[in-house]
């Protein structure tokens, strides 16, 4: 079947999107207003875009009265934030903070997250997070009601129980990450995982002389 989305509903979009982009990692962003009031919120529509610099990119909708979230504002204006990576035994205080509260509430406090303070933005970062990125912005690119957000990683912060200093080598299953997928509610594990060795050219060449012949 063909859909012609500028015949769909935004929240029809959204539903036909969110179930087949899985999965989507998350970022539960620590923030803080003007006045340091804390906010923390999770968002699935997330990546890493880059290495040099060092950027991630979140897309922020709007709220259905067309206000900013908090997030996005906050992130605006002081233009700092921290990504902190969700473990699976954080996920009923990460569904928490995605609580549809007024503007001003503080998600941490009422979460009874425990946090700790960040090297060098004014945001926390979720102590129990096995990875922390603090961000500074870069740049907001605004698209009809999303916000996508572009943040340089100024410091990554990371457990050590699953890190070898010496060869930057992450035991990425043993930090138990979850991802959304389909519907309302549901997450995924990395308990799955299976491993394909990307191609090489010169071997293909080397196995195929008569396709490879002309590329040289």
């Amino acid at each position: 079947m063909e859909f012609d989305f500028a015949q769909l509903a935004p929240a029809e979009r959204y539903k036909l999107m969110a179930a087949v982009i899985v999965p989507r990692p998350i970022a539960w962003i620590t923030s803080q207003d003007a006045t340091g009031r804390h906010n923390a919120a999770p968002f699935s529509f997330f990546n890493m875009m880059g290495a040099d610099p060092p950027v991630v990119a979140i897309g922020i909708m709007r709220r259905p009265d067309g206000t900013p979230k908090d997030t996005a504002a906050n992130i605006e204006r002081t233009g700092e934030f921290v990504v902190n990576l969700v473990r699976e035994a954080d996920v009923a205080a990460m569904n928490f903070t995605a609580i549809d509260a007024p503007p001003g509430f503080d998600e941490i406090a009422g979460a009874d997250l425990p946090v700790l303070p960040s090297s060098l933005v004014a945001p926390p970062r979720i102590a129990s997070a096995p990875v922390a990125m603090e961000c500074r912005l870069a740049h907001v690119h605004e698209i009809g009601a999303t916000r996508i957000i572009l943040g340089e990683v100024l410091r990554f912060h990371i457990d050590d129980a699953v890190l070898d200093p010496v060869r930057l080598r992450v035991d990425t299953p043993a930090m138990n990450l979850v991802g959304r997928v389909h519907g309302g509610g549901w997450y995924a594990r990395l308990t799955d995982l299976f491993s394909v060795d990307r191609p090489a050219w010169a071997r293909w060449r080397a196995d195929h002389p008569d396709q490879a012949q002309g590329f040289d």
